[in-house]
């Protein structure tokens, strides 16, 4: 059964940390349209007018009156006690998720776990409620589980399998539990697959980023690769969902739907977009040779140890206690094109002289 806290949104302020994010921007909008009062992190806070015309162009009715800005950077102490004042709830997504493969491995988990850690005690000093923070699959699916993976898995961030942000994911996420444990604050974790859906504006992130590489004629050939997918805006209605029902106090929630090998999802794109066509790729690739390519290519390297890995998950932990449901998995593969050719980011002029 789902237990809702009884509160009026409207006398209720959530800080959303990182909400120039893709993810963030999608929490932030959806709870100024159920009558929270949002507060957002910005490392800049010149941004703040362009994060508003964003989020209120694709708003029914006026909410950004209820939207307002504070500058903090996850790097630094200052701003984060006054981002948490009086905030009932906080929902924390802010953290680096680089393209490729990151030339410094430290600063990158020292971002996210010291940030994380930063965001965590301010919300304690506050006495705030409860904090929602972002993970993700790349916390669950690399340790010695199976597939499908659940949230009693872990990956190993001494496996080789571990990327640097598979590792940032996964040490930040322990480091957390461990805080909450330690001096009993309320949180929840979202741990979400890759997540693609429409874009709020220009700025392309990294997994949307892959759907544009796809779409503009970037990749050579097809990888066998794969992984589970979930719409941004089913992804932000788990965070909403953690943040309201006292049964997710100290649980963690993986969200995902289906699980995409590459072709299949360049396949969805080629049947729903015919004019973009001739930019897709359409052979595969060779494990040796993505191998190879892992020697000298950062991108490569990401997935090395994943070809022909099953990296499917279960979302029923999510489905059960929170009543989680999501779209149809191919609907937010096609939500990202959709955008990127509607913002003008992807045409048809160059057919993909490669595929």
């Amino acid at each position: 059964m789902t237990i809702v806290l009884d509160e009026d949104p409207r006398d209720t302020t959530v800080l959303v940390t990182g909400i120039s994010g893709f993810l963030a921007g999608h929490i932030a909008l959806k709870l100024l349209e159920q009558g929270y009062r949002v507060r957002g992190s910005l490392r800049r806070i010149d941004r703040s007018d362009a994060i508003r015309d964003e989020l209120g162009s694709h708003s029914h009715g006026d909410v950004t009156e209820n939207l307002s800005f504070v500058q903090a950077d996850l790097d630094s102490d200052d701003g984060w006690a006054a981002a948490v004042e009086n905030c009932r709830y906080v929902i924390h997504t802010a953290s680096p998720f680089p393209p490729g493969f990151p030339e410094n491995e430290r600063e990158l988990i020292r971002t996210a776990h010291d940030g994380a850690l930063r965001v965590l005690r301010a919300a304690h000093q506050a006495r705030v409620e409860r904090v929602v923070m972002t993970s993700s699959v790349a916390a669950t699916n690399h340790g010695d589980g199976q597939a499908p993976y659940t949230e009693d898995n872990w990956t190993d961030p001494d496996s080789p399998r571990a990327t640097p942000y598979y590792k940032s994911k996964t040490l930040t996420e322990q480091t957390a539990w461990a805080f909450a444990r330690e001096v009993g604050l309320d949180l929840a974790v979202i741990n979400p697959s890759v997540i693609l859906g429409p874009l709020l504006g220009t700025k392309i992130g990294t997994s949307v980023g892959l759907i544009h590489h796809l779409m503009s004629g970037h990749f050579e050939g097809i990888p066998r690769f794969g992984f589970s997918v979930v719409d941004v805006r089913d992804a932000a209605d788990a965070h909403i969902r953690a943040m309201t029902n006292l049964a997710a106090g100290g649980q963690r929630f993986i969200v995902g739907g289906g699980f995409f090998w590459l072709k299949d999802l360049v396949a969805v794109l080629a049947r729903s977009f015919p004019d973009h066509g001739s930019r897709l790729p359409t052979r595969e690739v060779p494990d040796d040779v993505v191998r190879d390519m892992a020697k000298f290519d950062p991108n490569a390297r990401t997935i090395v140890h994943e070809l022909g890995r099953d990296l499917s998950v279960s979302a029923a932990k999510a489905r059960r206690i929170l009543n989680w449901s999501s779209r149809p998995d191919k609907e937010c593969i096609r939500a990202s094109a959709q955008s990127l050719i509607d913002l003008g980011l992807v045409s048809v002029e160059r057919p993909n002289q490669h595929a």
